[in-house]
């Protein structure tokens, strides 16, 4: 999709979402927003030997029903990091490529970042820069009606509801019967498919 796009941010994003970075010619990522719950903005599903399984990152909320995007802090109260660096490997050691790509993943899972923001960035930029190198990229400066925005895909890519994406099948571990589970999280095609992946966006 040529032409600016606008995102949320996202954690270890769905494949819909870096396709559509990789088409865009710029892609901005909501940074004014107010933080919305049961949203990619901090979860994804991963296929694991069990079936889909979700992934979400603890977040404070504090005292407020609103809080700003850019305010959001990790809760590391709870071992999510552990969790989730255990999750992938279990799901994707025997992956082709996952002996590439780990080791990149788990050092930024273990850095302790204090906001949201900045974990799901460092992610999308080495996401972006093992499979999509120039794709532009940055952050809002103020909050636009969606109303007003061509291109606003902020509030439609959400696990709440099937994505109208058609994406293109690939070999995944463990997908049951040789059925193609799509809507997953991309580190499922970088894991199986490695510097292919963008062929398949």
């Amino acid at each position: 999709m040529p032409g600016k796009i606008f995102l949320s941010t996202a954690y270890l994003p769905p494949v819909e979402y870096i396709s559509l970075i990789s088409t865009a010619d710029e892609a901005y990522i909501e940074h004014e927003e107010n933080y919305l719950k049961q949203s990619y903005r901090n979860r994804c599903y991963i296929l694991s030997p069990g079936g889909r399984q979700l992934l979400t990152v603890p977040v404070y909320l504090g005292s407020f029903h609103k809080t700003a995007i850019r305010d959001i802090r990790i809760d590391y109260t709870k071992r999510w990091q552990q969790v989730h660096i255990r999750a992938l490997t279990s799901s994707y050691a025997s992956a082709p490529y996952y002996l590439y790509y780990f080791e990149t993943f788990e050092r930024i899972l273990l850095r302790n970042h204090e906001f949201l923001l900045d974990l799901n960035m460092e992610l999308l930029e080495v996401i972006l820069k093992k499979i999509k190198p120039d794709a532009k990229v940055c952050y809002t400066t103020e909050y636009i009606d969606s109303k007003k925005l061509p291109n606003d895909f902020r509030y439609s890519i959400t696990p709440k509801k099937e994505s109208d994406y058609p994406p293109k099948r690939y070999l995944q571990v463990f997908s049951p019967g040789n059925t193609f589970i799509p809507d997953l999280s991309i580190v499922d095609l970088i894991f199986n498919m490695g510097p292919e992946s963008v062929s398949y966006l």
